[in-house]
């Protein structure tokens, strides 16, 4: 595929900024129905397979957390999120952009993180109304040391 067609699929696709691969289970968190149905439907299409709810049994890949100020204490829903996912895997914190009802402030979100136990990689502009940032659990921890 040429370097043409990779920025055309990432304008199309903005779940091509997350850096899912095929075959990833993504579970989703707080949905509701102001969430961005573009992005959604491209995670599926980027994995292949459908985003999981809280039901989901299993460890998954990547964790895609829709969050906005009103929902609850953020560090709690952190450390549930980073409970589901699979050694290394990334959480998606999404969040209303700033002048949006339910934005959180950038220092919440790196507060929350830290006391979760997760450092803060990355903060996008994903969609229109929706910032995505990468946590992660810290390299030793993804590593299995102590």
């Amino acid at each position: 595929m040429s370097a043409t067609a990779d920025h055309a699929e990432e304008k199309s696709n903005p779940a091509t900024r997350l850096g899912l691969q095929p075959g990833q289970v993504v579970q989703e968190l707080g949905y509701d129905d102001d969430c961005d149905e573009a992005l959604r439907e491209g995670i599926e299409d980027l994995t292949g397979s459908d985003l999981v709810d809280e039901d989901y049994d299993d460890e998954a890949d990547a964790v895609l957390l829709w969050f906005r100020e009103d929902d609850g204490d953020l560090t709690d829903a952190l450390v549930d999120a980073s409970s589901l996912l699979d050694r290394g895997g990334d959480i998606w914190l999404l969040t209303p952009k700033t002048g949006r009802e339910g934005h959180i402030e950038p220092s919440d979100i790196g507060e929350a993180a830290r006391t979760a136990g997760l450092a803060q990689t990355s903060t996008m502009s994903v969609v229109k109304d929706w910032s995505a940032t990468r946590l992660v659990a810290p390299k030793a921890v993804r590593a299995g040391k102590k």
